[in-house]
């Protein structure tokens, strides 16, 4: 985590966004920056429907608005959600993502070897219980 942190204080700027040339440290940094641009908003509220572009901003909603908390355990993992930067559409599976992918978005330049990469997230995933788990606007 320092690591990554120091990284944001380096000059050189490895990720450039597309639409306004601003650089990032990190590619998790350059997507959560595109979505300013692209309007994509994959998590929303279940009692409001008002949307967001990330997660935490929903959770932070969630209390802050409708008195709802998040409860999760010490190091325990929340589901992943795959979203598709292009246009917006979200599902919980790598499966049903890079089907997507592959279908709609054919250069989009994901290498097959990507797809079959199995995920440590998603075997993580089975073990948590998310006791207010967010919905996902797709």
């Amino acid at each position: 985590m320092l690591n990554r942190h120091l990284k944001c204080h380096s000059a050189i700027k490895k990720h450039i966004c597309k639409f306004c040339s601003k650089g990032f440290n990190d590619t998790f940094d350059l997507k959560r920056h595109l979505r300013t641009h692209t309007g994509i908003r994959p998590y929303c509220c279940r009692v409001c429907d008002k949307a967001f572009t990330q997660r935490c901003s929903l959770e932070s909603h969630l209390k802050k608005i409708h008195g709802v908390q998040q409860h999760y355990a010490y190091r325990e993992r929340r589901s992943k959600l795959f979203v598709c930067e292009d246009c917006g559409f979200t599902c919980s599976g790598s499966d049903e993502y890079y089907g997507h992918v592959r279908q709609l978005h054919p250069a989009h330049g994901l290498v097959a070897k990507d797809y079959q990469k199995p995920s440590a997230a998603a075997a993580l995933q089975a073990k948590f219980h998310v006791l207010y788990p967010p919905v996902y606007c797709g």
